[in-house]
């Protein structure tokens, strides 16, 4: 009996010990409740890439419904998001996806000033991040008007978008070398375009990819038909906007979408309609692709947190 003393001793003093270590590694700091910085930003870049996505197959859709007649109006991305407001639970889809494209102007953050692609500080790495920098910028308006949209579903809203962009150009049009001006953003438009058509020929898209070889094999061709695609899709717009710096009228300046129905009615328009939204749903899928596989850096002075 009294040898069973010093094991009923260390038998307490070992649960004793036991519940501390418990109580120690269930205290956390405010700071272990949230993911690390790193881990954040990753997961926002890739949901930014899906809602991308997202964005450009639904554009791809209702363009190839265009073409084939099964709808009345090509639309542009900010098109896409009216005709998602008027679905059901439309706004709780314009929430989401403002939200990636908010997550994905982030990442374009990332590239453009933190160089996380490696561009370099060459005068072709500040070419590559400048045109990051305005594409981050052109997805922050597109983000931003999320919140109009809340506000302002309504089924004419292609109607007004134009009516917009034609007032936008009837002031510009009013100011000193305001041709010139708009002439230069059609210009502008078109070198964008041009841009991505080459990109989409040249770039090596493998490179910013964590995948196998037979994946990368399929994947690939998406993003090459992609950006080709999406390229020719803004030399209408581009077009249109430089005609009407030249001949000074507001009235020939069109939207993304309505200068793309202006193609389907020329001769064969149909086909390069339907053509154009097949690469539409291309460079979409591959946004999809880029959120699985898409090579993610973030900056030192950032993943320490």
């Amino acid at each position: 009996m009294a040898a069973s003393l010093p094991d009923l001793g260390i038998g307490r003093l070992r649960r004793e010990v036991g519940r501390l270590i418990d109580r120690v590694r269930k205290r956390r700091t405010w700071r272990d409740r949230f993911p690390r910085l790193h881990d954040a930003l990753e997961a926002s870049s890739r949901f930014g890439f899906a809602a991308n996505g997202f964005v450009y197959v639904s554009v791809g859709i209702l363009m190839l419904a265009t073409a084939l007649d099964m709808r009345g109006q090509a639309v542009d991305p900010h098109g896409v998001l009216s005709v998602l407001a008027q679905q059901p639970l439309g706004r709780l889809w314009l929430i989401l996806i403002g939200a990636g494209l908010w997550a994905f102007v982030g990442w374009r953050v990332l590239q453009a000033v933190f160089d996380v692609d490696h561009e370099g500080s060459n005068l072709q790495g500040w070419v590559v991040r400048a045109a990051q920098a305005a594409s981050g910028l052109a997805y922050a308006v597109l983000a931003s008007g999320m919140f109009e949209l809340l506000d302002e579903v309504g089924s004419n809203m292609g109607a007004e978008q134009l009516a917009e962009n034609q007032e936008k150009a009837s002031v510009l049009l009013g100011l000193p070398f305001g041709g010139a001006t708009l002439m230069i953003i059609g210009l502008v438009i078109a070198g964008v375009g041009i841009g991505n058509v080459v990109r989409g020929i040249i770039s090596d898209f493998g490179a910013t990819l964590i995948c196998s070889k037979t994946v990368c094999r399929w994947v690939l061709p998406l993003a090459r038909v992609g950006y080709v695609a999406r390229g020719l899709a803004y030399l209408p717009l581009a077009l249109f906007a430089t005609l009407a710096g030249w001949r000074a009228q507001s009235s020939k300046v069109e939207t993304f979408g309505t200068a793309l129905e202006a193609l389907e009615r020329q001769p064969g328009g149909d086909l390069m309609l339907g053509l154009t939204a097949a690469g539409l749903i291309a460079f979409g899928a591959y946004a999809f692709v880029e959120a699985r596989f898409r090579r993610i850096r973030v900056p030192k002075d950032l993943a320490t947190g």
